[in-house]
């Protein structure tokens, strides 16, 4: 049965850090794309930051030089290292991923507040 499943959420102080995680429970972590995505009350969800199966990243431009994405294929893991976090960040972050057939899987979320 496929499954990801996100932690390292949670309240933080503007400036500070978070790393994320998204463990995944399949065959198909390896030759997967992985992206994440956030989704804050009352807007879309939007992307990210992806990593491809060969391992290029891509990230949205609100985020670049303060969120780097990075897979662990061994332990079928994926993370989102976030620094520099502002209120502008405060969603439910969502790790996805999209197999070799095209088939897209998602987790359950991750809560990420960024108050003071």
């Amino acid at each position: 049965q496929v499954q990801l499943v996100e932690s390292g959420g949670g309240l933080v102080q503007p400036g500070g850090s978070l790393r994320l995680s998204c463990i995944v429970r399949g065959s198909f972590f390896n030759s997967s794309d992985m992206g994440w995505y956030r989704q804050a009350p009352g807007k879309q969800r939007e992307w990210v930051s992806s990593i491809t199966s060969g391992g290029r990243t891509t990230c949205a431009t609100s985020v670049k030089g303060r969120f780097a994405v990075a897979r662990d294929n061994a332990k079928n893991t994926l993370y989102l290292q976030m620094t520099s976090l502002r209120p502008g960040d405060t969603a439910v972050y969502y790790c996805n991923a999209v197999t070799s057939r095209g088939y897209s899987h998602w987790g359950q979320g991750t809560q990420v507040t960024v108050s003071s």
